[in-house]
C-alpha cells in the first residue's frame, strides 16, 4: 500500500517537494526547545519570537536555506570551574526550523531580554498573466521573435 498525500493528487503538479519539506520541518523541532511564538503584525508582516535565555548574539545563527528559516543556538564552554547545586536553565544547543512560503523574506532580527525576535515580510509581486499560443505543428512552441523551440 502506498502513502497517499495531497501532493499525489492529479491536480497538484510539482508539489512533491512540499511533502518532503513538511516532514523534514516536523522532525527538526520535535523536542519543543526552545519555545516560540508566531504573531501576525500586519497584513504582510510576521514575527517569530524564540525564548533563548542565556544565549548571547555570538551564540545564535539565523540562516535561510531552501525556503527554510533556520535558527541555531550553541553556547560556549564558560562553565569550567563552576559548581552548580541545581541547574534548571537549559544550556544545550538547538536548531529550530520554519518553512517560509514563496515571497516571505527575513526583514531583521533582534535579541532583547532573552527573546530572539525574527521579523518577516511578504513581498507583494506584480500579477503576471501569460498567454500561451496554440500551435498545430506537433507541439513546437512559437517564440516571440518568430523562431521555433
Amino acid at each position: 500500500m502506498t502513502k497517499v498525500t495531497f501532493a499525489s493528487h492529479p491536480h497538484m503538479l510539482g508539489f512533491d517537494q512540499l511533502d518532503r519539506l513538511l516532514e523534514r520541518t516536523a522532525r527538526a523541532g520535535a523536542d519543543g526547545y526552545p519555545p516560540y511564538n508566531i504573531e501576525q503584525r500586519g497584513e504582510d508582516a510576521f514575527r517569530i519570537t524564540l525564548a533563548v535565555a542565556g544565549f548571547g548574539e555570538e551564540d545564535l545563527a539565523i540562516t535561510v536555506e531552501n525556503s527554510q528559516l533556520i535558527v541555531r543556538g550553541r553556547q560556549g564552554e564558560e562553565d569550567a570551574g563552576r559548581v552548580f547545586l541545581h541547574r534548571g536553565i537549559a544550556a544545550r544547543q538547538f536548531q529550530r526550523s520554519f518553512v517560509l512560503a514563496e515571497g516571505i523574506e527575513v526583514d531583521g532580527a533582534a535579541l532583547e531580554n532573552g527573546l530572539l525576535h525574527v521579523d518577516l515580510v511578504r513581498a507583494r509581486p506584480d500579477a503576471v498573466v501569460q498567454t500561451v499560443a496554440i500551435n498545430a505543428r506537433g507541439g513546437k512552441r512559437a517564440l516571440k521573435d518568430g523562431g521555433e523551440k
